[in-house]
C-alpha cells in the first residue's frame, strides 16, 4: 500500500473486505448446507439464507470496527505484509468468538456453529488474498519506478548509512534514494555505491530543484542543531516533506539500547553482533537443518561429484581459505567448477572483471567447465559448505565469507560483514546476487547483523530456493 495512502484507497479497499467478508458467509452456507461437509445438517435445521442476513450485517461491522483498532487500514510504509497479517488474523479470531457468544444467548440452536469455523478460516483465506495480491500489484509498480518516493539523505555518517542499508534491505518501503548531502569533502564528494555523492549542505535548495525531491531526511549530528532547522525551513519553502534522524550522541540508531531506572531513561549500547542466546538458537538451527540437508543431500552430491569427473581433469572439490567471523580464516569447500588451474589465471583476466570492489567475478567466464556452469546457475557448487557449517565455521544464513585478499580491500565500514558467523545464504544473496554491487551487498550484510532474528533467518531460507531456481544474478 502506497506511503500516503489517498482517501479514496482506503474506501476502495475497506469496501473490497465488506464484499469479501459475506462472501465468505455465503461460500461458507453452501458448505453447511448445500454440500453438508463432515457432519450432516438435522432437516429441523436447514434454514435458509435469510436468517443469516442480520448475523453478516453485524459480523461485517464489528469486522470493520476491530480491524480499525488492530490498524488494517493504517498504511504505513513500515507496516510488513506479516504485520498486516496478523492483524487480519487477530481481528476475525475477535469477531468471530464475539459472534459464536452473542449467538450462544441469542438463539442458541437457531445457527449452525460449524458455519462459524467455516466462515472465520474463508474470511481470513479471502481478505490475505487480497492484501497479498493488492502487496505484489504494489512491489511490481515500485520495481518500475511507479509509486516510488525520491529520497535525499542528508549526512552521509554512520546514520545516515544506516538509512540507505535499511532503504537497500527493504524496497518495499517505496524508496529510491537520489543520494545525499554532506559537508565533509571525503564523504560529500564520494559515492556510496549506486549513491551519489551530491556534494555539501549548500547545494541543498539547487539538488532539490533539479532531482525532483520528494522526501528529504536528514541524519546530520546534533550538534548542527541550528544547521538543522535551516535545512527544514529550505525543504518546506520548496514543498517537500523533510524528517529528522535522532542522532543520539553520534550513536548508530540500531546500536542504541533503552531502559529505565524507577522511570529515568538509560541509553546504552548494544553489541553489532550476534551472541548469547541468539548464536546459541542460530547454531542449533545449522546443526538441525544443516545436518538433515547434508544427509539427504549426500546422494545427490555423489552424482555431481562422478559428473565432474567425467568432464573434465581436476580435483572434484576447490578448497580455498576464506575469513569467518572475527577474522578467523578456514578452509573452504566448493564443487570445482572452473578448469584445473583457474586461480593462476585471475590476473590475466582482470581486463574482463564485472564486478565491483574488492570481487572478481566474470558472467561469461571462459575459465567455467560445461557441468560448472549449470552448477554455478544452480548453485549448486555451494553444497560442500554445508560440512563446513557442521564444523562450526559457517552458518547456513548470513553474510559470505571472502578470501583474505579481498578482506584485505575492505574500507572501514565494510569489515562490520565480518561480525558475524558467515553464511551459505543470505540477504545479499536473496536480495538480487551478483546483480548488486559490493557496496549494496554490504549494505545488506550489515543490516541483517544490526537486525538479526530466527524469523529473518527463516524468511531469507524460504526465499533462497526461488532465487536458486530461477538463477538470477548467479555467475
Amino acid at each position: 500500500m502506497p506511503r500516503h495512502a489517498p482517501r479514496w484507497l482506503t474506501w476502495a479497499l475497506i469496501a473490497s473486505d465488506v464484499l469479501l467478508i459475506n462472501l465468505a458467509l455465503v461460500v461458507s452456507y453452501i458448505i453447511r448446507y448445500e454440500w453438508q461437509w463432515f457432519l450432516a445438517v438435522d432437516p429441523a435445521y436447514n434454514n435458509p439464507f435469510s436468517v443469516y442476513i442480520p448475523f453478516a450485517v453485524v459480523l461485517t461491522a464489528l469486522l470493520l470496527v476491530t480491524f480499525r483498532q488492530e490498524g488494517v487500514y493504517n498504511h504505513r510504509s513500515s507496516t510488513s505484509l506479516l504485520d498486516t497479517l496478523y492483524a487480519l488474523v487477530s481481528g476475525v479470531t475477535t469477531g468471530i468468538l464475539v459472534m459464536m457468544a452473542v449467538t450462544f444467548f441469542y438463539r442458541p440452536f437457531f445457527y449452525s456453529r460449524l458455519i462459524f469455523l467455516y466462515d472465520g478460516i474463508l474470511i481470513l483465506l479471502f481478505l490475505s488474498t487480497s492484501r497479498l495480491t493488492v502487496a505484489v500489484v504494489v512491489a511490481r509498480m515500485r520495481a518500475r519506478g511507479v509509486g516510488v518516493d525520491r529520497l535525499l539523505i542528508v549526512g552521509a555518517g554512520e546514520v545516515g548509512r544506516t538509512v540507505m542499508r535499511t532503504v537497500v534491505a527493504r524496497p518495499e518501503l517505496g524508496y529510491r534514494i537520489l543520494g545525499f548531502l554532506d559537508d565533509n569533502p571525503e564523504k560529500g564528494e564520494t559515492d556510496i555505491g549506486p549513491f551519489k555523492a551530491l556534494g555539501g549542505l549548500d547545494n541543498l535548495p539547487s539538488v532539490l530543484s533539479t532531482e525532483h525531491v520528494t522526501e528529504v531526511i536528514v541524519t546530520l549530528p546534533w550538534t548542527y542543531h541550528r544547521r538543522i532547522l535551516s535545512l527544514v525551513a529550505q525543504c518546506e519553502r520548496a514543498g517537500v516533506r523533510a524528517r529528522l534522524v535522532p542522532d543520539i550522541f553520534q550513536l548508530t540508531l540500531s546500536r542504541v539500547d533503552v531502559d529505565d531506572l524507577g522511570g529515568i531513561p538509560l541509553i546504552g549500547l548494544k553489541p553489532v553482533t550476534i551472541r548469547g542466546g541468539s548464536l546459541v538458537i542460530k547454531r542449533a538451527m545449522d546443526l538441525a537443518l544443516g545436518g538433515l540437508m547434508f544427509i539427504l543431500g549426500l546422494p545427490f552430491m555423489g552424482l555431481i561429484a562422478l559428473a565432474i569427473r567425467l568432464d573434465s581433469p581436476g580435483p572434484v572439490l576447490f578448497k580455498q581459505a576464506r575469513v569467518g567471523q572475527g577474522g578467523r580464516v578456514f578452509q573452504f569447500y566448493k564443487f570445482r567448477s572452473m578448469r584445473q588451474g583457474a586461480e593462476e589465471e585471475q590476473e590475466r583476466l582482470k581486463c574482463m572483471n564485472e564486478a565491483t570492489g574488492p570481487l572478481f567475478k566474470i558472467k561469461d567466464d571462459p575459465r567455467m567447465t560445461q557441468v560448472g556452469r549449470f552448477l554455478r546457475r544452480m548453485s549448486l557448487d555451494e553444497l560442500p559448505q554445508l560440512y563446513n557449517i557442521l564444523r562450526g565455521e559457517m552458518s547456513l544464513v548470513g553474510p559470505r565469507p571472502a578470501p583474505p585478499a579481498e578482506v584485505a580491500q575492505y574500507q572501514e565500514w565494510q569489515k562490520q560483514r565480518l561480525q558475524a558467523p558467515q553464511g551459505m545464504t543470505g540477504l545479499w544473496q536473496v536480495s538480487g546476487r551478483s546483480d548488486l554491487t559490493f557496496d549494496e551487498g554490504c549494505l545488506l550484510d550489515i543490516f541483517y547483523i544490526e537486525n538479526y532474528s530466527v524469523a529473518l533467518d527463516i524468511r531469507i531460507l524460504l526465499r533462497t530456493p526461488p532465487k536458486v531456481l530461477f538463477g538470477r544474478g548467479a555467475y
